[in-house]
């Protein structure tokens, strides 16, 4: 299973950054999960990166907010055919496709899902901004089996105690906290920007 930043805050040599998030997922499908804030952006980093918009099956929308949903129109101008699949798709955990499953709709003011993805280590979750609270998906995730990683956007999350036993830990975009995480575990952080490519 291969994971691609292709838009973050931060970014690698050569590729554009803004405000947002958007990651590719590949195992038997390919899911982009959100679309960062400008379209543009967003397709000139795939475009760098090697990645072909036609070739992506899903699109999976964290939440509505426009630093997640901004690169969303001029994506769908290129690939029409990919299945939108937005926070209000399911109320539980679901299985959006092999191994790769939906938290469901979590939170009050913002409704927000993320990703868990099997792979032979663990499940891997992939957050957009966690408005609900990463502890809340977290154990959200944990109905589905043991969590290896968590990555993404980790927000105003505190309770750090709680990515104990996670052994890979790779906050980004949105994450107030970074350094903490980084200093309480340093041995399983990792810092993630565009262009990070993780294969697990």
């Amino acid at each position: 299973m291969k994971i691609t930043i292709i838009y973050d805050n931060q970014a690698n040599s050569g590729l554009e950054f803004g405000w947002g998030f958007s990651c590719l997922i590949e195992n038997s499908h390919k899911i982009l999960f959100d679309t960062g804030d400008d379209g543009k952006k967003l397709l000139q980093n795939m475009d760098k990166l090697s990645i072909a918009p036609v070739t992506i099956d899903k699109v999976v929308i964290s939440h509505e907010h426009h630093d997640h949903i901004g690169g969303l129109e001029a994506f769908s101008k290129i690939n029409s055919k990919a299945e939108i699949i937005k926070p209000t798709s399911f109320s539980k955990p679901e299985e959006i496709c092999d191994g790769v499953y939906s938290t469901g709709v979590l939170g009050a003011s913002v409704k927000e899902q993320a990703l868990v993805i099997n792979t032979e280590k663990g499940n891997v979750v992939i957050t957009g901004c966690a408005h609900p609270g990463l502890g809340s998906i977290i154990e959200s995730a944990k109905q589905l089996g043991k969590i290896y990683a968590v990555m993404g956007g980790f927000h105003g999350f505190s309770k750090l105690e709680k990515l104990k036993g996670i052994e890979l830990i790779a906050p980004c975009h949105c994450t107030q906290r970074t350094m903490e995480i980084k200093e309480k575990y340093p041995a399983t952080f990792m810092e993630i920007k565009a262009g990070t490519v993780i294969e697990i």
